[in-house]
C-alpha cells in the first residue's frame, strides 16, 4: 500500500498525480481519503444533463473523507466534506488545499 501525506500549502489532486507518477502506479483503488482542508473544488451532475459537471467551490475548513480509484495514472476521487454546521458537501474531487492540517491518501496498486 501506497501512503501519500499531503501537508500544509500543498494541493492535494496535484500531490497525488505526482506521487503515483514518482511510484509508478497506473491503476489501482484509493481506499482511503482522511484529513482536513482549507478550501476545495468539487462537482455534481445537473438533474437534466448527467454528462456535465457543476463545480462548487468552498473556502471554509472542512473535514475530508474520500475513496476513488486510479486509471491511466489519474486519481479520481469522490469526498465528503463536513461543514462548521455539521452539514455535508461531496462529490467528485477537482482540487483541494491543505492549509491547517493534512490529508492522507491510502492507495492499493492495481495490475
Amino acid at each position: 500500500m501506497l501512503t501519500i501525506d499531503v501537508a500544509k500549502g500543498e494541493e492535494v489532486m496535484a500531490r497525488v498525480t505526482d506521487e503515483l507518477a514518482l511510484n509508478g502506479i497506473t491503476r489501482g483503488a484509493i481506499v482511503s481519503v482522511i484529513g482536513a482542508v482549507d478550501q476545495c473544488e468539487v462537482s455534481t451532475m445537473p438533474k437534466h444533463d448527467a454528462s456535465s459537471d457543476v463545480i462548487r467551490t468552498y473556502t471554509d475548513p472542512l473535514e475530508m473523507f474520500g475513496s476513488g480509484e486510479v486509471r491511466d495514472g489519474i486519481p479520481h476521487i469522490h469526498a465528503v466534506f463536513g461543514t462548521e454546521d455539521g452539514s455535508a458537501v461531496s462529490g467528485h474531487l477537482h482540487a483541494a488545499t491543505v492549509g491547517h492540517w493534512f490529508v492522507r491518501v491510502y492507495v492499493i496498486a492495481g495490475q
